[in-house]
């Protein structure tokens, strides 16, 4: 595939808003996961929740699209400058050739939850304040982002569990390569929610503590919310050498079942692969993989058993959840941006909660950050029923020369 730039990207999550914030907390391995006091829900369990959402107002005119996954969405959009950076393209490129390209899980569902508490007790209606279409549809957040910055060019919205906002970078490279548009604001936003806690603890998937993914003693996920955006753009001629650029992509279907993956990672393993086929390398040129790793036995097992296959047992490997907490729908987005870190700032980020790495899955998992210059690095994001994706994200002073596009 031709390289697309990430000309701009920022993340918030429970470890800060914005890149630097992201950055300090990792160097730092900052804890943020907390046990769960969100809204009225009582479980023994961890939560990674952004601080302030509530406090976030929207404009008047976009009074409709008010939930919580929306004023995060907005808080992580005026980060970094970020939305500065879309409009300054929109005059670039035209409103109309600007597509946007979001995934989410539960989208707006907690404000439904909210609105069930004040149905008529006769009729059992819903509040007249509550707008479906605008909150809790899935759409919501991708028209929301599309209104947010006036564009009208094409906007979708995926939600494919847990590599929703990894797969949207793969639609908006299809559009871009397709001529349909020149430039896409992809990315991903989820939130806390009731039907996610106590779903995910009606599976036996919820961590009494800070989730460890990875470890020997791991027991479950830590669930919790972020938004995560990047413009995609065409590289330039004069695209700086270390401006990260998007390589290769790779997408599979289990179809093995509804929520576990395949025992022996068939899925992931052909996202991989794929991904690699895509960006011209070979599992040797991967400096660092980012794993799905939500610390769950089944998952972190299977992820395993697919890496293994593919790049053998010394590919330096670690699951960021352990600092941002399983953040669903926008996982894919924000370990995205934390790829793009580790890639400008030449370090590995240790993974936070693990203390003694699962023996039995044979990986070279890191528990300590330590300082390495990268050049390719991949990120996987892997789903409820198998739907997997894998991204591989490079430096342009080696991504350019190697796919032969323009150099500065």
């Amino acid at each position: 595939m031709k390289p697309l730039l990430l000309s701009h990207f920022t993340a918030t999550s429970c470890i800060g808003r914005g890149l630097q914030q992201t950055l300090d907390s990792l160097r730092s391995h900052r804890q943020a996961l907390k046990p769960c006091d969100f809204e009225t829900v009582d479980l023994p369990t961890f939560i990674g929740e952004v601080e302030g959402v509530d406090d976030v107002k929207l404009a008047a005119s976009m009074a409709d699209y008010n939930c919580r996954n929306n004023r995060l969405a907005q808080l992580g959009l005026e980060q970094d400058g970020f939305a500065d950076a879309v409009d300054i393209a929109a005059d670039k490129y035209g409103r109309d050739r600007i597509g946007v390209f979001m995934g989410t899980s539960t989208s707006g569902i907690l404000e439904t939850e909210l609105a069930f508490r004040e149905r008529d007790p006769v009729t059992g209606a819903l509040p007249t304040g509550s707008v479906y279409g605008k909150t809790q549809n899935t759409y919501s957040v991708a028209d929301f982002t599309r209104q947010y910055f006036q564009l009208s060019g094409p906007a979708v919205a995926v939600s494919s569990a847990c590599s929703s906002s990894a797969k949207v970078f793969s639609n908006a490279r299809r559009m871009i390569e397709a001529g349909l548009i020149d430039a896409a604001v992809v990315g991903g936003v989820d939130t806390l929610c009731l039907t996610t806690l106590y779903g995910f603890m009606s599976l036996g998937l919820l961590s009494t503590q800070a989730c460890r993914p990875y470890d020997a003693e791991r027991d479950g996920i830590s669930i919790g919310e972020a938004a995560a955006f990047a413009l995609l753009e065409r590289p330039a001629a004069n695209t700086d050498a270390q401006s990260v650029l998007l390589l290769g992509i790779g997408e599979s279907s289990d179809a093995y079942h509804m929520s576990s993956p395949h025992p022996e990672g068939l899925g992931a393993r052909m996202a991989m692969q794929q991904a690699l086929q895509s960006a011209g390398l070979n599992p040797a040129d991967i400096d660092y993989i980012n794993l799905h790793g939500t610390a769950t036995h089944s998952n972190d097992e299977a992820e395993a058993k697919g890496v293994a296959a593919v790049f053998g047992h010394e590919t330096p490997c670690s699951s960021s959840k352990g600092a941002t907490g399983h953040t669903l729908g926008a996982a894919g987005a924000v370990e995205a941006v934390i790829c793009a870190l580790a890639l400008q700032n030449g370090f590995i980020p240790g993974g936070l909660n693990t203390r003694e790495a699962d023996p039995l899955l044979k990986l070279n998992y890191q528990l300590k950050n330590h300082d390495q210059a990268l050049a390719h690095v991949m990120s996987n994001s892997f789903g409820f029923g198998g739907t997997n994706c894998s991204l591989i994200f490079g430096l342009a002073q080696v991504g350019l020369k190697q796919s032969g596009e323009p150099q500065q």
